[in-house]
């Protein structure tokens, strides 16, 4: 079926009492794990790509946005309802390209601009894509890092800025942070129901956490009978990949024949190891944030 509006999706699980994921890939094997996994249990689900990741200053150069929309494009033909997002790019020049490229959704990053200069970004972005039918997703707040313990202190969400902001800049769903940490490689962080749902009296847009990784699951219906209707995981799937390609890694040395673990699709392959380890873990968070089954049509 064609790509699905996120804000069908989205208001969709809003009147169902349930949340979509937002399943972030990196390449065509996981990008392949999150379509599959959404098809086998018969789910509607985010995917796309990491703009940030994608141009970060480590590597050499910016990668070519156009290989990854163009892996995207199957989802197209997806049998679930899909939406593509570029998510947490802070470049406009890159977003208005992946939006010309086919991504139905984009989210604006704020963590390296100010916040006059990230509302202005986010105007801007708002303005492109409205005639494209493009979904925009803002965030007001910060997030601590959980890499190798919590880093920092993060800025939990404030009501009445979140609400001028959305009021201003138009955007259609707001990522908040209420105790929710990025990049949680292990545990679980405590989140702030209570500072959730003064955010919740005063915004009316739905509300996103990221994090997803370290978000505690048994919290999952509190959150989203306050609004939250999408959740971002990136870092357990990664770990889930990284762990399986390790794994079979381990029988090969040299001179075995190296197709066998690469390319051919048999039980020694790696990609097929890390595909399908990433299809566990997305099938595990589509039956744990409650949309296994939900219609296939959104509006």
């Amino acid at each position: 079926m064609p790509l699905v509006a996120m804000n069908e999706m989205l208001a969709a699980a809003s009147r169902g009492g349930y949340a979509v994921c937002y399943c972030e890939s990196w390449n065509l094997e996981s990008l392949q794990a999150v379509v599959e996994g959404a098809e086998e249990l018969r789910a509607p689900v985010i995917v796309g790509f990491n703009g940030g990741f994608l141009m970060h200053p480590s590597r050499s150069k910016p990668e070519n946005l156009g290989f990854y929309a163009g892996m995207a494009s199957t989802v197209r033909n997806a049998s679930v309802p899909v939406s593509l997002i570029l998510n947490e790019s802070d470049d406009f020049s890159q977003i208005a390209l992946g939006i010309d490229l086919g991504f139905n959704a984009v989210m604006v990053e704020s963590h390296h601009l100010g916040f006059e200069e990230y509302k202005a970004l986010v105007k801007r972005v708002v303005k492109f894509g409205r005639n494209r039918g493009v979904f925009v997703e803002g965030q007001i707040g910060e997030l601590p890092h959980g890499c190798n313990g919590v880093k920092g202190n993060g800025v939990i969400t404030d009501p009445e800025v979140a609400k001028s902001f959305v009021a201003e800049t138009q955007v259609q769903a707001l990522s908040v942070s209420i105790g929710n940490v990025h990049i949680m490689t292990t545990g679980k962080a405590p989140v702030d129901l209570e500072a959730l749902r003064k955010i919740r009296e005063v915004v009316d847009v739905p509300l996103v956490v990221h994090g997803g990784t370290g978000f505690p699951a048994e919290n999952a219906a509190d959150v989203i009978s306050l609004g939250v209707t999408k959740f971002n995981f990136g870092t357990t799937l990664k770990q889930a990949y990284l762990a399986a390609v390790r794994d079979k890694m381990a029988a090969y040395h040299e001179p075995m024949n190296p197709h066998l673990f690469l390319g051919m699709g048999g039980p020694e392959d790696i990609m097929v190891a890390g595909r399908e380890a990433v299809k566990a873990r997305v099938k595990e968070l589509i039956q744990q944030y409650g949309f296994a089954g939900k219609p296939t049509r959104c509006a």
